[in-house]
């Protein structure tokens, strides 16, 4: 192909408005100069600069959640409106099997535009990660605790394993499709013991830290939580994410074991793909920094020779591909169901929530003593709704429009 001009776009400081439109296409003699023609440069990406996991760009984007990405805090709606506009352009990765991800020119409607982000937001902006939005409440003595939430599109994905997966049990299958049919933003991070206390006043956990996670909370402590702040914040409407909607933040359009790729179990606690982004019974107690560890010595085959152990600082390991923290590892996290082994073989495709009743309510996503089978994008564990354990957590989330 050949031609006597070039093709210049967008419009310069002396054109009329005809001219300053997406559309508008002019030409000019490739050699010609003008003190208004100008340009910008691009790097073009092949399919494989998206796909898999890509370890060293993750590395590279991780800094502590508070750092990541540009945050705009907004005065009222109108700066609001300006921070955030348009529509999110999102890519396509290979093995993501959802609706919202379909193709490079799927258009998902920015959930910040139309005028202001959400009602509850006191910070939002986009990263490498997607969206975020924060909301932040007193702590005492003058300081504020924020908690950042993601964005998750709806979309589909394959739930539970795979009949070779190692470490599987039965209760993960049959693997079936199952369709997410509601956006959700989520909490980056399991809930932290700051933001527990700054909602009921009190710290239940055994291994104290502000940045760790809270622990030690049954099911109904936590919604007693959720009900409590959502009666602080307008607009936030939290509740416990379903298990189906765990599973599907949690993989973030992988279908691998584990969000960072399979699993090869050397040991009892020793699975090499885990150390970089969960902690468990592995690794946990490398460095443990907390006097009142727990005693680890007798626990067999580990990652790493440790002899005292427990929770860690959240957010210290890689996140999946949604930016979300510690989804496998450090606590266990509560889900809204009830527990069924069969659950799978009878729950709807669409948005399944579960049993109607049962004696034991879902976690997921293994802890920080546990076993490498455990800590598994599909495991699924179980315990009654008064139970308190010092490896059990949660997150929130909140539903979007369909």
């Amino acid at each position: 192909m050949h031609g006597h001009n070039r093709v210049l776009r967008g419009g310069s400081w002396n054109n009329n408005a005809q001219n300053v439109r997406s559309a508008y296409r002019n030409h000019n003699e490739p050699g010609n100069r003008n003190n208004n023609i100008g340009f910008r440069c691009a790097q073009a990406q092949d399919r494989a600069g998206w796909l898999g996991f890509e370890q060293t760009r993750v590395q590279s984007a991780v800094r502590r959640r508070k750092e990541i990405g540009v945050r705009c805090v907004s005065s009222g709606p109108a700066e609001a409106a300006r921070t955030l506009t348009g529509t999110l352009f999102i890519p396509r990765f290979s093995n993501f099997m959802t609706d919202a991800i379909m193709d490079s020119t799927t258009r998902i409607r920015h959930p910040l535009v139309d005028g202001c982000p959400p009602e509850w937001a006191s910070g939002w902006g986009q990263d490498e990660f997607g969206i975020f939005a924060e909301f932040s409440l007193p702590e005492g003595g003058g300081r504020w605790v924020t908690q950042r939430m993601r964005w998750i599109p709806a979309g589909r994905f394959l739930m539970g394993s795979p009949e070779d997966e190692p470490g599987r049990d039965s209760d993960e299958g049959p693997q079936r499709g199952v369709m997410i049919s509601k956006a959700l933003w989520i909490f980056d991070t399991p809930c932290t013991q700051a933001l527990w206390r700054a909602v009921m006043g009190d710290n239940p956990s055994r291994f104290v830290d502000p940045d760790r996670p809270v622990e030690q909370v049954s099911w109904d402590d936590t919604n007693a939580f959720i009900a409590k702040l959502n009666s602080a914040v307008g607009g936030l409407a939290l509740r416990l994410p379903t298990e189906a909607e765990w599973e599907y933040a949690c993989r973030a359009g992988t279908t691998e074991a584990t969000y960072a790729g399979p699993m090869e179990i050397l040991g009892n606690r020793n699975a090499p793909v885990l150390d970089e982004i969960a902690w468990y019974g592995g690794n946990s107690g490398v460095d443990f920094d907390l006097e009142d560890g727990w005693d680890s010595s007798n626990w067999p085959e580990k990652q790493y020779d440790h002899q005292k152990a427990g929770t860690r600082k959240v957010g210290e390991k890689l996140p999946n591909r949604w930016g979300l923290f510690d989804m496998l590892g450090n606590v266990w996290e509560w889900c809204s169901d009830w527990y069924d082994a069969g659950a799978y073989r009878a729950s709807a495709s669409v948005d399944p929530t579960g049993p109607t009743d049962g004696h034991y309510r879902v976690l997921r996503g293994g802890g920080w003593s546990d076993s490498a089978q455990g800590v598994r994008s599909a495991y699924r564990y179980h315990y009654e709704p008064g139970g308190r354990d010092g490896n059990f957590g949660f997150r929130c989330a909140q539903v979007q429009g369909a």
